[in-house]
């Protein structure tokens, strides 16, 4: 819940009061996505020299983790409470094999809640054999409030000069462009729908984050809703961000590593190793312009 410049709150996020509402439904509203996040060309990939084939589930290609990606497990949670802060922590150990991935991997994401009015992300994961990681999570935004209307009169920003361009089969095409020029050019705050490509946006954005260290949170992306002044800002870890609308009734920023990065080696690497952990960080901001 968040208030609007009138102190009026509203539900920002879409999703449902019951279990069965949200296995019902084909969006994954809310959900964590894994073990790799977004598109794998082919749904396959070569590791230390042995290629993986995992499943496929658009048409020849890998999307969210397969046809039984993290979003459709069941996780273990438990909630917490400190002097400021509360949440919920839920795990997941995917075993070898699973979905054609190699490696047992346990996954940890703590969510907390502060008195600033964040919403953290925490992802930690740890393997035993090398195998792909990019986690991320998939809630639906309406700073409207659910079901008052759709975004594309909000205002927003992305903190990115560059983006990954896709084939017809919304696959990554390996090539870094420039957004100027583009529908994807939000450097300066622009409103979702003045330039909405016909299907709506789904793209990935290569964040500024030249001086930032690995670890170092960045300002990813600020959106400002008019009617209700209701913002959101957020800021990650993470080398990229996807920017999804789909009808146009909410709108996605999920924080991750490029697509398809297990294909293309210049790119931040997804590869996560025996004795390495993953940790990964996303701060969602929520606040009021008058």
């Amino acid at each position: 819940m968040s208030p609007d410049r009138h102190g009026r709150v509203a539900d920002v996020v879409l999703g449902y009061d019951t279990v069965a509402q949200y296995q019902h439904d084909p969006r994954p509203l809310g959900a964590i996505m894994g073990r790799c996040a977004n598109r794998i060309r082919d749904s396959r990939f070569t590791l230390d020299g042995t290629t993986y084939h995992l499943t496929a589930n658009v048409g020849r290609h890998h999307l969210h983790g397969g046809a039984q990606g993290f979003d459709k497990v069941e996780w273990q949670g438990k909630s917490f409470k400190g002097s400021s802060t509360s949440g919920a922590v839920f795990e997941y150990t995917s075993p070898d094999g699973e979905e054609g991935y190699p490696g047992t991997l346990r996954c940890r994401v703590t969510y907390t809640l502060t008195a600033k009015n964040e919403l953290i992300v925490d992802y930690w994961a740890t393997t035993d054999k090398a195998t792909p990681v990019n986690l991320t999570q998939h809630s639906y935004f309406n700073l409207h409030g659910r079901g008052a209307g759709d975004v594309l009169g909000h205002l927003l920003h992305v903190n990115a000069n560059e983006y990954t361009p896709l084939d017809e089969e919304l696959i990554v095409t390996g090539e870094i462009a420039s957004v100027r020029g583009t529908p994807y050019d939000f450097r300066a705050l622009t409103a979702i729908g003045v330039r909405v490509p016909g299907s709506g946006y789904d793209i990935n954005y290569v964040l500024n984050r030249r001086g930032a260290g690995e670890g170092v949170l960045v300002h990813a992306a600020h959106v400002e809703e008019p009617e209700s002044g209701r913002t959101l800002d957020v800021h990650t870890t993470e080398p990229g961000m996807q920017l999804y609308t789909g009808d146009g009734s909410a709108f996605c920023l999920e924080t991750q590593h490029h697509p398809d990065a297990v294909n293309h080696p210049r790119w931040p690497s997804v590869i996560l190793r025996p004795g390495a952990e993953y940790r990964s960080r996303t701060v969602f901001t929520f606040g009021i312009v008058s």
